[in-house]
């Protein structure tokens, strides 16, 4: 199977990224890091530049991305992978073997049943699918630029799991995992499961004066005049003062994109996960890693020789305590302890599902039904 060499070279060779950018044509050389940000601290619109591991750092009113990539193989007739599962810590599998994880799935690779409290998860997938179901009696399929919200409020069991469709072919997956924080006067909302399909999202195309295009699509907030479909109604972000945006963007070999400004008092942060040169205000941001920048400057993107994507996370911090503990995500400690007694004591509405591993019927489509028994249907 065949992995994007970029990531590939990222991971066996640390540093390859910047010996890239410091060959590269862009006539840049990159900066030892510290050094860097120590230069960018008054004027310049970037902040400060930072690697990225698995679990990707974010600024308030964000408290981690994930970014998920796996080459997983053909499935078998249970949509298992159809490869041995021998020299894996089932159960805890997070090291890439063979290209693929089984995360902590047992037969299917995913996140069977787990409770949250206190947050939102924001599921964006851009390739392969995922197989919902909570404890609200939610379930859904969703996949291929889907995005799944879901606002966590007082408490709410749900499982995540990566069903191998495909027998006659590999099971590609890449998704990012977004956790966006709740507010102390929001945290124990009643749970909320929402679907944004991916032909809802807004898409747009950018041509630089060379024309060369960037594709770029609206995930949360608005971007140049287009406006994301709205999150739940709880949701820090559904206050459009609140400046929440979730963006991502394709850009061609050599082409240019501004970022514009937005109003001060927001954080924003542009991830480079996919490509191999990229200048963000003339600054080389090797791959992989992330930079912070200022919100009341334009930022101009330039690529390098090969097509790169980016992910732009930004929003008005929320500037309260944030106390986390597992899957719960409270103000203070003894909030912690709630939870975890709530929890104990109500299991968040228990598991109405023959599985804490749920999975849908291989045949069925792309869909959603809620807690009210309303079903949405994408074929």
């Amino acid at each position: 199977m065949k992995k994007k060499s970029s990531r590939r070279a990222f991971f066996k060779k640390a540093g390859a990224a910047t010996s890239l950018l410091a060959a590269s044509g862009l006539g840049l050389a990159a900066k030892n890091e510290e050094n860097t940000a120590k230069e960018m601290e008054d004027t310049h619109p970037v902040i400060r530049i930072k690697p990225l591991g698995f679990q990707w750092e974010t600024a308030d009113p964000f408290l981690f991305c994930v970014h998920h990539e796996d080459f997983y193989p053909k499935g078998n007739e249970y949509m298992e992978p159809d490869a041995s599962l021998e020299g894996r810590n089932i159960g805890s599998d997070f090291i890439v073997k063979d290209g693929w994880r089984m995360y902590h799935g047992s037969s299917i690779p995913g996140f069977p049943g787990h409770p949250h409290r206190g947050f939102e998860t924001i599921t964006v997938v851009r390739d392969g699918i995922v197989d919902h179901a909570d404890s609200l009696g939610a379930s859904g399929r969703y996949g291929d630029g889907d995005v799944q919200w879901m606002t966590a409020g007082k408490g709410v069991q749900h499982s995540e799991m990566f069903p191998l469709i495909n027998q006659d072919k590999d099971n590609r997956m890449e998704l990012f995992q977004i956790w966006i924080n709740l507010p102390r006067a929001q945290k124990m909302v009643e749970p909320h499961f929402k679907m944004i399909w991916g032909d809802t999202i807004p898409k747009y195309e950018a041509t630089d004066t060379n024309g060369n295009k960037s594709h770029i699509a609206v995930i949360s907030g608005t971007l140049e005049g287009h406006t994301a479909p709205a999150p739940p109604p709880e949701s820090w972000a559904a206050d459009k003062s609140n400046r929440v945006g979730i963006y991502t963007i394709k850009m061609a070999p050599k082409a240019e994109w501004t970022l514009p400004k937005a109003p001060e008092g927001i954080n924003r942060t542009i991830y480079f996960f996919t490509g191999e040169e990229l200048l963000v205000a003339d600054r080389p941001l090797p791959f992989y890693h992330a930079a912070e920048v200022r919100v009341n400057k334009d930022i101009k993107l330039l690529n390098g020789n090969k097509e790169s994507e980016i992910l732009i996370l930004q929003g008005k911090p929320i500037a309260e305590p944030v106390v986390q503990h597992g899957p719960f995500v409270m103000n203070t400690k003894e909030e912690i302890q709630q939870a975890f007694s709530d929890y104990q004591r109500t299991q968040f509405g228990g598991w109405p599902w023959p599985k804490t591993d749920q999975v849908h019927d291989r045949n069925k489509g792309r869909f959603a039904r809620h807690a009210d028994g309303r079903e949405e249907k994408r074929g």
